[in-house]
């Protein structure tokens, strides 16, 4: 009887375990363009005209305007795709947006600074929980629940339109 139990213990733990990743699956319609609406703090993943699913963002301390510069904290506005994950980002789990592109590239360099790089739609990871409404220093933030999903859904090459 004992025994019993112990096995039973043993596969509870084992089966709650399982549903505690943060890598989820998905197998819904292909999301082909994601689009940022930076006044809004809104981000949308649509399947061609079709939206498929909505999120409130927060977005870089210094919201308004594109990203210049290395550390000006303002996120950037253009057409970008998504190109990298990161499965061990400190902000629970990220995706990689292409910034900077040439010309984001040709214009820092006309002005003497360097455009900075590493944008990401990423999650919170707990302890930015409660910041203010715009906290990143120029990414996509949205809840770690909300970027497992995301995370699953959007697939590397994929256009993103991050609008002001």
């Amino acid at each position: 009887m004992l025994i019993a139990r112990v096995i039973l213990l043993l596969a509870l733990a084992v089966g709650l375990a399982a549903c505690g990743s943060k890598f989820r699956t998905y197998d819904g319609p292909e999301v082909t363009r994601i689009e940022v609406w930076k006044a809004q703090r809104s981000m949308t993943l649509f399947h061609h005209d079709q939206p498929l699913k909505t999120y409130r963002i927060a977005l870089g301390f210094a919201p308004e305007g594109h990203k210049f510069r290395e550390g000006d904290g303002r996120t950037p506005e253009g057409w970008y795709t998504i190109d990298r994950r990161n499965p061990n980002s400190q902000f629970h789990l990220s995706i990689g947006i292409s910034y900077p592109n040439a010309r984001d590239i040709e214009v820092a360099r006309a002005a003497g600074v360097s455009p900075g790089g590493d944008i990401f739609i990423h999650g919170r990871a707990g302890q930015h929980r409660g910041r203010p409404r715009d906290w990143t220093v120029g990414c996509i933030a949205v809840r770690d629940r909300e970027i497992e999903e995301i995370y699953a859904m959007v697939r590397d090459g994929t256009p993103i339109l991050i609008r002001p």
